[in-house]
Formats: C-alpha cells, sequence, structure tokens
C-alpha cells in the first residue's frame, strides 16, 4: 500500500517561475510528480542509498506512480 502525506512548504519566486514554465511545456507532469522526482533524487544522492527512494524515484521518472 503507498501512503502520501501533503506537505507544505515556500520556495523563491524565480524556482516556482521556472516549475510553472516547466510544467506549461510538459504536460505529462505536474507539480506532485517534479517534488517527488526532485526529493527521491536528492535522497539518494545525499542520503543512505535508502531503496525505497530509488524506487519511488525510478517510479516517478517513468510515470507508475
Amino acid at each position: 500500500m503507498n501512503t502520501t502525506v501533503s506537505i507544505f512548504t515556500v520556495i523563491p519566486e524565480p524556482l516556482h517561475e521556472s516549475l510553472t514554465n516547466y510544467l506549461e511545456t510538459h504536460p505529462d507532469w505536474d507539480q506532485t510528480r517534479v517534488l517527488t522526482a526532485a526529493l527521491s533524487l536528492f535522497l539518494l544522492q545525499n542520503g543512505d542509498s535508502d531503496r525505497h527512494a530509488a524506487r519511488i524515484y525510478l517510479e516517478t521518472l517513468f510515470h507508475q506512480c
């Protein structure tokens, strides 16, 4: 069972504008998918190489979530 958790965060306006521009030109992506991919990649690169983070990252990239 995949449980999801909602988070609220504040990001710099230029980053939000870049994200908005990206999403406008890539309709198969949404904010949740982008942030999930980014967070899971960050954890893979800077964490303990958790297998769960790797699985989520790959599923997100290949749109299987």
